[in-house]
C-alpha cells in the first residue's frame, strides 16, 4: 500500500524580544504557530505564504525553509510531511496591522520557550525548538518531531562545487528567522 501523504506548511515569527508568535485556533486546544494544509497543486511555499496572508493579513513572504519532519501516524494511515519556514521579527508597528480570521482563531500572542510546551502539541513544541536551536543558516530534518541520527542538519555536501545543490535543499542565506 502506498503512504497518503498530508503536508502542512507554516512561519516561524519572533518579535524582537525573540518570543515566537502561536495563534489559538477555535477548533481545538492547542496553538499553532501561523500556517495550514497544503492544497492539491500547491508548493508548501506558496502555501505558508497564503496562511500568512489569510491567518494574520500580512502581507509578507516565507524566508527560508527551517525545519522539515516527516510525521508517521500508523493508527490512522496517514504520513505527513511538515514544512516551517522563516516567518522573520515582527516589529511592534506590523504586530498592530495582524488581523485574524474571526472564523478561524481566536487570539494571537507571543510565547517563549518554556511556554511551547505547554501550549503546543509536543511535536510542534519539538520542531520550533530544533528550528531555534538550529546553526544559522541550517535546515533540520526530522521524524516524528526527533532528530534522526547524528547529523539532523541538511547541508551541503563538501565534494559539491561552489553554489551547486548538492542534496534536498539549496544553500541558504544567513538566517533571518
Amino acid at each position: 500500500m502506498r503512504a497518503r501523504v498530508l503536508l502542512a506548511a507554516g512561519a516561524l515569527f519572533r518579535d524582537e524580544a525573540g518570543r515566537v508568535l502561536l495563534v489559538e485556533p477555535g477548533y481545538k486546544d492547542t496553538w499553532e504557530i501561523p500556517g495550514g494544509v497544503v492544497d492539491e497543486g500547491e508548493s508548501p511555499f506558496k502555501a505558508c505564504a497564503r496562511e500568512i496572508t489569510e491567518e494574520l493579513a500580512l502581507d509578507r513572504a516565507p524566508g527560508r525553509l527551517w525545519v522539515i519532519d516527516h510525521c508517521r501516524r500508523p493508527y490512522v494511515h496517514w504520513e505527513g510531511l511538515r514544512f516551517i519556514f522563516a516567518g522573520g521579527v515582527l516589529a511592534a508597528e506590523e504586530i498592530a496591522t495582524i488581523r485574524l480570521p474571526a472564523d478561524e482563531l481566536r487570539s494571537f500572542r507571543f510565547v517563549d520557550r518554556g511556554e511551547l510546551q505547554t501550549l503546543t502539541a509536543q511535536p510542534l513544541a519539538r520542531r520550533v525548538i530544533t528550528a531555534l536551536d538550529a546553526p544559522p543558516g541550517k535546515t533540520v530534518y526530522l521524524e516524528n518531531g526527533e532528530q534522526v541520527g547524528r547529523l539532523p542538519f541538511v547541508a551541503e555536501q563538501p565534494s559539491a562545487p561552489p553554489g551547486v545543490i548538492s542534496g534536498p535543499v539549496a544553500k541558504q542565506e544567513p538566517d533571518e528567522g
